[in-house]
């Protein structure tokens, strides 16, 4: 007679496996119940031409995120991409109107002089060794200080003198102009998301960042020059806020005031919530690109329903306080 044998099911492992689907993939699950909601509740949510408002909105932010995963890679943090947004937006703008240059030398003049935020955040954080978050928290504040002294304290835009009342004559160019519309400015957010995969994932630089962030110490015993890393991260985050800085400029016309700094919070929380998309739990465009995604359709949304627009950074800090809440408490599991 051939045994009873009887399987019997392990509920707690059934609702482990249940919880840790929604772990990992309940940002993408979030953004389909919010375009499923607003689509039932507005209609003309999901037409093409929103889908595109929506893409075109998040790219700046997407731009920007990308360049925090870098830092967030080496477990670093930079605070001053805010900051490094706004000096580019202000000096790619002075070079058009204030000093009449070509499109090329004005964009490449503002990475660079803007490269001098990632340079000072090196020094302070890899030689001086001033943890991450202070180090960057300062140089927000001088270089926001910076940008605003450069302008005088104020805007700058077609037909605007120069500090001393100089006239000026010069105008932005059709094609950075171009650079902050559509489709141009979509494309621009998909290849800075797809290398940044690439170079991360597929690369012996990218690979060693990774290995920095995960253990700075066995790093150095491998025989990675660790300093180094730290600092390329350091200037990759403040090379993607510039670029996000000089579209943000294109886009609206203009360098204004403190124009970068509302793009920090959304960054730090689509970058946050990019390291639980798909499990990955470490930081990644791709996941910082959905979690773009997610700030974006909730934002896009919640002002088409007509919430008024001071209330909405009660909405994207509460997304953030869950993305780090997730992210953290991943981290004491493991």
């Amino acid at each position: 007679m051939a045994p009873n044998l009887e399987i019997k099911s392990n509920p707690s492992r059934g609702l482990g496996g249940t919880l840790q689907f929604i772990n990992n993939w309940g940002t993408v699950i979030a953004i389909f119940l919010l375009v499923i909601f607003f689509s039932v509740s507005m209609p003309h949510f999901l037409t093409g031409s929103n889908i595109l408002t929506i893409f075109r909105s998040i790219a700046i932010v997407t731009i920007i995120a990308v360049g925090l995963t870098v830092s967030l890679s080496v477990n670093g943090f930079d605070l001053s991409i805010g900051s490094a947004a706004t000096m580019s937006s202000s000096l790619v703008v002075a070079m058009f109107v204030w000093f009449s240059m070509p499109t090329v030398p004005s964009i490449l003049i503002a990475l660079v002089v803007t490269l001098v935020v990632a340079a000072v955040n090196a020094f302070l954080i890899v030689k001086v060794k001033i943890p991450d978050l202070f180090a960057t928290l300062a140089t927000m504040f001088i270089f926001e200080g910076v940008a605003m002294t450069y302008t005088g304290g104020g805007s700058i835009s077609e037909g605007m003198p120069r500090l001393d009342g100089t006239p000026t004559n010069g105008q932005l160019s059709p094609l950075f102009e171009s650079l902050g519309q559509a489709p141009a400015i979509i494309i621009i957010m998909v290849v800075v998301v797809a290398f940044v995969h690439i170079f991360l994932n597929h690369t012996k630089h990218g690979r060693y960042m990774y290995v920095v962030g995960g253990n700075m110490e066995a790093a150095r015993l491998s025989g990675i020059p660790v300093n180094r890393y730290r600092a390329l991260a350091y200037f990759l985050s403040t090379l993607f806020a510039a670029l996000g800085g000089i579209i943000l400029a294109s886009k609206i016309g203009s360098a204004q005031i403190n124009a970068g700094a509302g793009f920090l919070m959304p960054a730090v929380a689509a970058a946050f919530i990019g390291q639980s998309v798909a499990g990955s739990g470490k930081p990644n465009s791709i996941g910082t690109f959905v979690g773009a995604i997610l700030v974006g359709v909730l934002e896009n949304g919640l002002v088409m329903m007509s919430v008024p627009y001071y209330s909405l950074n009660i909405v994207k800090g509460a997304v953030l306080a869950l993305a780090l809440a997730s992210t953290y408490y991943r981290k004491r599991l493991n």
